[in-house]
This record gives C-alpha cells, sequence and structure tokens, in this order.
C-alpha cells in the first residue's frame, strides 16, 4: 500500500474509533455516565443504545467520555516519551564521548528491565491517579526506544557535509541540533512518535485492566476491568465489554497504519519494495 493510502487509512479508522463521541450526543447526554438508572443490566434499546451496566449508568454516555481519556493519556504518554527521548538521543548521537556513553549506559540497563512491571509498581505506589499522572507514569518507560532509534540517525547525519559546512561556519552546537540536525530527524521522529503512543495505548490499558488506571476518570480500560469485575463476559452482557474493545482494535489498527505510512515516509526504500 502506498504511504498516502495508508495515511488515509489510519485516520478514517481513527475517526472510526470516535463514532461514540461524535454521534453519541444525538442519543444520549454525558452525564448520564454518572447517573445509577432503575434500569440496571439493560440491553441495548432505543433509549440506551448500548444498554447499561450492573450500576444502572448508561455504556454509550461513558464510552462519549473514555474514549477522548484514553487518547489522551496516550498522547501524553507517547508526546512526552517521544519529545524527551527525541532530545536525548539528538544530544547523545551529536556530542559522543562521555555523554553518548552515559546515555547509552542507561538507556541499554532500562531495556533489561520488563516495561510493564516497573509500570505497575509505579502505578501501585502512586496514591491518586489522574489521567495527566497516568501519561506520564508511561512516558517513564516510553522515551527508551525513542532515545535509540534518534541516536542512531543522528550518528549517520553528524558526518554529512552540510553538517560539517555548518561547524566551519562556526554555527554553534545548539544551533546545529535544532536547525540541522532536527529537521532532517523528522520522519524518522514522527514515526517513532507514534509507536510511542501506540505503545502507551497498550501499557494504560494493561494497567487499567489490573486496576491500576485514573480510577475516578472514565477510560476504556476501566470500561472493561468493569465489565470484568461484574462478570459481564458470563452473564452475556455483550454490550459492556464489546464495544470498547471494538474501539480498541479500531484505534491500534489506525495507529498501525499511521506508523506505516510514516515508515514509508522515512525510509522511501519500502515504498519502492512494495512497488
Amino acid at each position: 500500500m502506498h504511504h498516502r493510502g495508508a495515511l488515509i487509512t489510519g485516520v478514517a479508522l481513527l475517526a472510526c474509533a470516535l463514532l461514540p463521541v461524535l454521534l453519541g450526543p444525538a442519543f444520549v447526554r454525558p452525564e448520564m455516565a454518572a447517573v445509577f438508572s432503575d434500569v440496571p443490566n439493560l440491553a441495548p434499546t432505543l433509549q440506551h443504545p448500548l444498554g447499561t451496566q450492573s450500576e444502572g449508568r448508561d455504556l454509550l454516555a461513558e464510552l462519549m467520555l473514555a474514549t477522548p481519556a484514553t487518547l489522551l493519556i496516550a498522547l501524553i504518554g507517547g508526546g512526552v516519551a517521544a519529545l524527551f527521548g527525541g532530545l536525548l538521543g539528538i544530544v547523545a548521537g551529536f556530542r559522543g564521548g562521555t555523554l553518548d556513553a552515559l546515555i547509552r549506559i542507561v538507556v541499554d540497563a532500562c531495556i533489561t528491565i520488563p516495561p510493564l512491571a516497573l509500570l505497575i509498581l509505579i502505578g501501585a505506589a502512586v496514591p491518586a491517579i489522574s489521567v495527566p499522572v497516568m501519561g506520564l507514569i508511561l512516558a517513564a518507560t516510553g522515551w527508551i526506544s525513542v532515545t535509540r532509534v534518534l541516536r542512531a540517525q543522528v550518528l549517520t547525519l553528524r558526518e554529512r557535509a552540510f553538517v560539517r559546512t555548518a561547524r566551519l561556519a562556526g554555527v554553534g552546537e545548539v544551533r546545529l541540533m535544532l536547525f540541522e540536525i532536527a529537521p532532517n530527524l523528522i520522519p524518522v521522529w514522527a514515526a517513532s512518535a507514534v509507536n510511542a503512543i501506540t505503545s502507551a495505548t497498550l501499557a494504560s490499558i494493561g494497567l487499567q485492566v489490573l486496576g491500576l488506571g485514573p480510577r475516578q476518570a472514565y477510560t476504556l480500560g476501566n470500561t472493561i476491568y468493569e465489565a470484568l469485575s461484574y462478570t459481564a463476559m458470563f452473564r452475556d452482557m455483550w454490550w459492556w465489554w464489546l464495544p470498547p474493545i471494538l474501539i480498541l482494535v479500531l484505534i491500534f489498527l489506525g495507529l498501525f497504519f499511521l506508523s506505516s505510512a510514516l515508515d514509508r515516509w522515512a525510509n522511501p526504500r519500502l515504498e519502492r519494495v512494495s512497488v
């Protein structure tokens, strides 16, 4: 698939994942997610298009709030990881020497630690987790792969003719990194950011299903956690657990196609091979 086709497909899938947010207000009010009605465990009806759960809360209203919150957690986690890891990789690759060796040792040491185990420990240690805090917790492990990728790219770029020419012209190191090196990393950096967001989404859902997410917020992971806690799967309450899973599938597929499109933009040889 051409990278433009992959990009359009990815955006379309992410837009489909947001359908409850876009179309939900035509059927229910977001406030109904917090209302304990007298019709718990109700299958989908015209009044409740996605039914209600065991406490009587409207599930469509819950998804209207949970989907944006889940995406916000992923964007904060992946975005902070991409920014911090990218800058660290640029500095390490460009400066080299002792600083590069120190950063490489830290990265290699962090790789040996299972990310999910570390996230579980951090999540359990934080007393009150909000949506932004959850994103920052995920960024604590997401920066590692971004740093490795961008450091490797900078190692090849710093010996290019345009960098040597800028050095001879007296351009400072900070200006070289920000205005000469960084712009050439945009395709790879963007692809790494999407991968970081995908990893943050997966990790956040894993933590929330374990009960370690922001318990006071509506998220897709919390919805699945509640469905598991109330044994919705064994009670044939498919309307409780299936919609959030389908939304997550659309999000992951959309991010996959976005990552594929950005990879082909960063590596034109992939485009020629596929053709």
